[in-house]
């Protein structure tokens, strides 16, 4: 069985250790190098603070790490030409459109989140989203720990984005109502933050009718629930073609 060699982008971080743990149980995969800005002399890999120094031959970039090493990353896929798995959240428009612009040259997964029980809970709210609005009002709610930097979550982006879709772009995403001081209007999609503690992950969104309410949620227990599919995302993108892949698309291509 041959092992998928990766190069794992902020491997001292949170994520990054669990990565790195669940890695060191798997038979089909390794990681060889990685880079952060923490160095960590016991580390059975080599760790590089700029990834262009990295000697080792990789096959599949994870990134997991901050949106200031974005640069880095992705011009060591682009000069390896080695696909890039990117977990990393809170992403700008401009960032966006880099990574878009990359997967002319090699494969780019992306995806907001990397479990693949939120990934169902979108084909869910797409269905519900199309059945009940604009007869119900839609709230989305999302939970993470006290050392999460953006808000909303990417996931709950990605959450909205896809219901948003559904809808022809009918819905205005709002962040906050206490500005000003009017009634809901009915093309609100209203995305609330909380952060507290040691919260993985948690996702709800209501669909609030005149009558009665429908709550679609997702809760992560663990942070392994992300790291295993970031792993199974690097495998998947062997040897693919030049393009953009989400989790989504590796789903129905498993089913």
């Amino acid at each position: 069985m041959s092992e998928t060699r990766i190069f794992l982008s902020g491997c001292m971080g949170r994520m990054g250790r669990v990565i790195t743990e669940m890695v060191d149980g798997y038979d089909d995969a390794v990681i060889v190098a990685g880079s952060d800005v923490v160095e960590n002399p016991a580390s059975d890999f080599p760790i590089y603070k700029d990834p262009m120094e990295c000697k080792e031959e990789f096959d599949v970039i994870i990134d997991f790490s901050h949106v200031s090493a974005f640069a880095a990353i992705t011009k060591l896929a682009e000069t390896s030409k080695k696909p890039i798995v990117m977990c990393t959240t809170g992403l700008s428009d401009e960032q966006k459109q880099e990574l878009t612009a990359l997967s002319t040259k090699v494969g780019v997964f992306y995806s907001g989140n990397m479990s693949i029980g939120i990934n169902v809970l979108i084909n869910l709210v797409k269905k519900a989203a199309a059945q009940l609005y604009p007869d119900f009002d839609i709230e989305l709610v999302e939970e993470h720990h006290n050392k999460k930097l953006d808000a909303p979550s990417g996931t709950a982006l990605m959450i909205a984005d896809a219901m948003n879709d559904t809808l022809d772009g009918q819905l205005e995403y709002v962040y906050e109502r206490q500005s000003k001081r009017q009634q809901r209007e009915k093309k609100e999609l209203g995305i609330h933050s909380i952060r507290g503690g040691n919260i993985v992950g948690e996702h709800k969104v209501m669909f609030i009718g005149g009558e009665e309410i429908l709550t679609i949620s997702h809760s992560a227990q663990t942070r392994s629930v992300f790291a295993r599919g970031a792993v199974a995302a690097a495998k998947y993108m062997l040897g693919k073609e030049p393009g953009m892949y989400d989790m989504q698309k590796m789903i129905g291509d498993d089913n």
